[in-house]
């Protein structure tokens, strides 16, 4: 995620009734296996983020029925090493806005997983 096309980034805002594109950069010394993307609120400031900028929280508050949760397994076409994955994200236009962590999960072949948490936001443009 430290690649420049990388996109989302910690602290970066995404939009509500717009789609993003997810793009990384993975590789593996043998091969790659699968990725996730998991996306959910972080409206009571709890802290899983792995980098060490920590982003500016808004106020705690209690979630609705209509937060975001995004949960998603991709498969890495076999015998690759390097993998570069371009994933449209829609967010819905209703959801709530606020703080969210945007976790991505990199499993190799042979089951050993990277994790990577960001801390992002959802507003209104």
């Amino acid at each position: 995620m430290t690649g420049e096309d990388a996109f989302p980034k910690n602290c970066d805002t995404i939009y509500r009734g717009e789609t993003f594109v997810f793009r990384a950069a993975f590789s593996d010394n043998q091969e790659l296996g699968t990725f996730s993307i998991d996306i959910h609120h972080n409206f009571d400031n709890h802290i899983h983020t792995t980098e060490l900028e920590q982003c500016e929280f808004d106020p705690p508050k209690t979630p609705t029925d209509s937060v975001f949760v995004f949960i998603e397994t991709y498969e890495i076409p076999s015998g690759l090493k390097n993998y570069s994955p371009e994933i449209p994200i829609t967010v819905p236009a209703h959801v709530d806005k606020g703080d969210y962590h945007f976790f991505i999960r990199l499993t190799d072949k042979e089951g050993w997983q990277t994790v990577m948490g960001l801390g992002i936001k959802i507003l209104d443009k």
